[in-house]
């Protein structure tokens, strides 16, 4: 089982990107995926949590309105389109996968973790 993140690079504050995780290994289409992300020093926070129908999301307090979780189940992925970024943001994001399929934002709920992708904005 694994869970592949992309998408990750440098870019100025005001700017977009977009992350993808595919997911292989088993389907993921009953699990509750999500994004986290771990500055240096900080600890790993939940960003994003999206429900397995797509039909219910949650996202901290500090990127709603600018960030967007979304699913593709056909493809087994998960995508957080992050726009107007800020340094702020600057963190590595993983994307994780809870299988009992209620929205949570517990990283102990979370059982499959991809291998993180970095997030540098720069001001």
């Amino acid at each position: 089982v694994q869970l592949q993140a992309s998408g990750g690079g440098l870019v100025q504050a005001g700017g977009s990107l977009r992350l993808s995780c595919a997911a292989s290994g088993r389907t993921f289409v009953r699990d509750t995926l999500a994004w986290f992300r771990q500055a240096p020093g900080k600890e790993r926070e939940s960003v994003a949590v999206i429900s397995w129908s797509g039909g219910t999301g949650y996202y901290t307090d500090s990127v709603r309105g600018r960030f967007t979780i979304s699913r593709d189940n056909a493809k087994n992925t998960v995508y957080l389109q992050m726009n107007s970024l800020k340094p702020e943001d600057t963190a590595l994001y993983y994307c994780a996968a809870a299988p009992k399929g209620t929205i949570t934002s517990r990283l102990v709920d979370y059982e499959y973790w991809g291998q993180g992708t970095q997030v540098t904005v720069s001001s």
